[in-house]
């Protein structure tokens, strides 16, 4: 019987692939009518591009990005923290990729569409629940003129997001999702590149953080690129706030005063911030970890699973792991609530304690330590933190996300490049 599958983001997309690469039968239902390429920069970890590439995927995405080269760590005055190569030029097997998170998705639905056929996903319907019994689990829909439709399947898998419906209906007393206090402005800015012309740079400090990278090449003629900036500012946590919407629009006024002054050697952060034609706001939200992902023949991924701090381009890259870890342990242990079990098992204490470390600011706390310690004013770094202390520092959360180099340079691909058939159902 087909597997279901509620919601057609990244974490849905990847694990349609991942099922066609098993042998699997899958079906998608997304609330959107029509995918368009809307949002803005995400950065995926070497580990998450592995596998991608191990989909097949390296020349589509090839197309939609730029590989990352560098990332670096600067106080709020500009002064350098740390830095270090990424991707292939820190020795991984694979690169670390720049991308639009919207062109993403839809080269990931294209993908789709292409393998399994254009009736693989069915749009314009939103999960609203489910039931289940010895035979098989139900999904219910219903769309936007609010008629309804139930689908049958051996399995649910919701990848419906931070507002998952089906995550709802597991645990009825949660709530909405938590604020930490911190509100972000996104944009894509046309300009040109800093540093290598590939950096990711952070600077700043808890309290207030500008971000950006590029997400294209640079064009020949005009020398500019697609760069993607997050400008943060954290207020106390009982303060007034939005409800969470990619697509909400930002003012310029509510911001850049606070970084008028950050105006640095190698980038001048208000220069770009007002020449993004757009900037889209929303309060950085994640949800507590749970004790259990699954009910019966239903379990959760992606943003559903384990809504995180985008901090340490994470949570993309997350989302395609349990893709691939799911397949993963249905080769294992076929179709059956046993696979979902092995599933939870391995991704679910992982993906906590990343949501855990991101609300400590995760790698980003190396610039709240500096600030506390000279309020971002040095001559070099030494005078602050050894090499080691910085090496160190960055190498732990590497561990803790799943992209230290050797490890993941040594392990062997979660599922071979092969299908399985006669697949039992369970």
């Amino acid at each position: 019987m087909t597997i279901l599958v509620a919601g057609a983001g990244i974490a849905g997309l990847t694990f349609a692939l991942t099922c066609r690469q098993i042998g699997v039968p899958v079906r998608l239902f997304e609330q959107v009518e029509e995918i368009h390429p809307l949002g803005v920069g995400i950065n995926l970890q070497p580990h998450a591009i592995r596998e991608l590439m191990e989909l097949g995927l390296d020349a589509w995405f090839e197309d939609i990005g730029i590989r990352t080269r560098e990332v670096a760590y600067f106080s709020k005055h500009g002064r350098p923290i740390w830095s270090e190569p990424r991707g292939r030029e820190a020795g991984y097997n694979w690169p670390q990729l720049s991308v639009h998170r919207g062109k993403l998705q839809l080269m990931l639905m294209r993908a789709v569409c292409d393998q399994l056929g254009t009736d693989a996903v069915a749009t314009g319907w939103k999960a609203t629940g489910y039931s289940q019994d010895a035979n098989g689990v139900v999904l219910h829909l219903t769309n936007r003129n609010g008629e309804t439709r139930t689908e049958q399947g051996s399995i649910l898998v919701a990848a419906d997001g931070i507002h998952s419906a089906i995550r709802a209906q597991m645990n009825p007393g949660e709530g909405p999702p938590v604020w930490g206090g911190a509100v972000l402005w996104r944009a894509i800015s046309r300009a040109k590149p800093f540093l290598t012309g590939a950096t990711m740079a952070m600077a700043g400090h808890e309290w207030q953080k500008f971000v950006t990278y590029p997400i294209s090449e640079t064009d020949p003629e005009t020398g500019l690129a697609d760069i993607n900036w997050v400008a943060e500012i954290k207020k106390q946590p009982d303060a007034l706030w939005n409800r969470e919407d990619w697509n909400r629009a930002g003012n310029i006024a509510d911001f850049l005063p606070a970084f008028e002054s950050w105006k640095f050697d190698w980038l001048d952060i208000p220069a770009l911030i007002r020449s993004a034609e757009r900037i889209y706001e929303y309060p950085m939200v994640d949800r507590d970890p749970l004790d259990n992902w699954r009910d019966g023949r239903v379990t959760l991924m992606g943003d559903a699973a384990h809504p995180m701090y985008p901090i340490g381009s994470n949570g993309a890259s997350q989302a395609i792991l349990d893709a691939r870890v799911l397949g993963k342990c249905l080769v294992e242990q076929k179709i059956s609530q046993t696979a979902l079990i092995a599933y939870e098992d391995e991704r679910r204490p992982a993906t906590s304690k990343i949501v855990l470390a991101n609300r400590g600011n995760g790698p980003d706390q190396i610039m709240q330590v500096v600030e506390e310690k000279c309020q971002g004013l040095f001559d070099t770094i030494d005078e602050v933190m050894s090499p080691q202390e910085l090496a160190d520092h960055a190498g732990r959360y590497k561990a803790l996300a799943g992209f230290d180099r050797e490890t993941l340079n040594s392990r062997p691909p979660l599922i071979p490049g092969r299908g399985i058939q006669d697949m039992a159902h369970a």
